[in-house]
């Protein structure tokens, strides 16, 4: 049988999400999406786990989409066969989306390259922290292509637009230093220390935090991005007010003014 294409480990209350094609750097395919989903989909239904760290197994994170998945065979239709369209918007599209609606905090361990959508794909997980040698890319332009998965996107979000067309239209590496430095990453493992272990300890300081919150977080500074701050100050109301009828509200504030530590449920 061949190796699955994404394996799963739960380490307590955090998942360990790595995608597992070291050969071709992790690149995806339309069977690998699946695996993904069926993952995250275990996620979901398991309510012991609090939070997820993404991986890629080998030397590198993810190089994004798998070419070997475009018929480029010279003949009839080939512009219709070498269409990138329909992989995006049946396969890379949802994967964003699903991993943005995510009931749990989501941390990218950006072990090695994150090339193309597999750069958006740690800019889609709420935080992501890499190795001191990993490396971003978005090499579209070489192959007259744009960023998709939502790159133009988050490169606009976390970058600025001149940064962002830089990145984008340039397609040279970024260290994780200055991605650091530039607001695409949350932070850069020390040096000699697994990406893999550090992205899991912050895991699991965020899966005893209180996990409704946490989301909703995420919801609220990414609608930031587009709402004004009339609707942003409704969006909190109602957002604080749902969150006021949560067990982890009551508890944080009992511990608080109890002077001890809260003991949180997600719920």
């Amino acid at each position: 049988m061949s190796e699955p294409t994404v394996l799963f480990e739960a380490r307590g209350p955090v998942a360990l999400v790595t995608l597992n094609r070291p050969k071709a750097l992790n690149s995806f395919t339309r069977a690998m999406h699946q695996d993904f989903w069926a993952a995250l989909d275990r996620v979901e239904a398991d309510r012991a786990i609090r939070a997820v760290v993404i991986t890629g197994a080998g030397r590198g994170f993810c190089a994004g989409a798998d070419l070997g998945e475009f018929d480029f065979a010279p003949g009839p239709d080939l512009v219709e066969r070498a269409n990138p369209g329909p992989i995006i918007d049946q396969a890379f599209n949802p994967t964003v989306r699903k991993l943005m609606a995510l009931r749990v905090p989501t941390i990218a361990a950006v072990n090695g390259v994150a090339a193309g959508a597999g750069a958006s794909l740690a800019m889609t997980c709420d935080l992501a922290l890499a190795a001191p040698d990993a490396t971003f890319i978005q090499a579209f332009s070489r192959i007259g292509l744009i960023p998709d998965a939502g790159g133009t996107w988050f490169l606009v979000k976390k970058l600025g637009v001149a940064r962002a067309m830089g990145c984008a239209m340039l397609g040279d590496k970024l260290s994780a230093q200055d991605a650091k430095a530039w607001g695409m990453i949350w932070d850069v493992a020390p040096q000699g220390q697994d990406c893999v272990e550090a992205a899991s300890a912050l895991a699991q300081r965020l899966a005893t935090m209180p996990t409704k919150a946490l989301v909703a977080t995420r919801q609220l500074v990414r609608a930031a991005a587009s709402n004004d701050l009339d609707r942003q100050l409704d969006l909190e109301r109602d957002t604080q007010s749902a969150l006021g009828r949560t067990h982890d509200y009551i508890e944080g504030v009992t511990a608080f003014l109890q002077k001890r530590a809260p003991a949180f449920k997600g719920e």
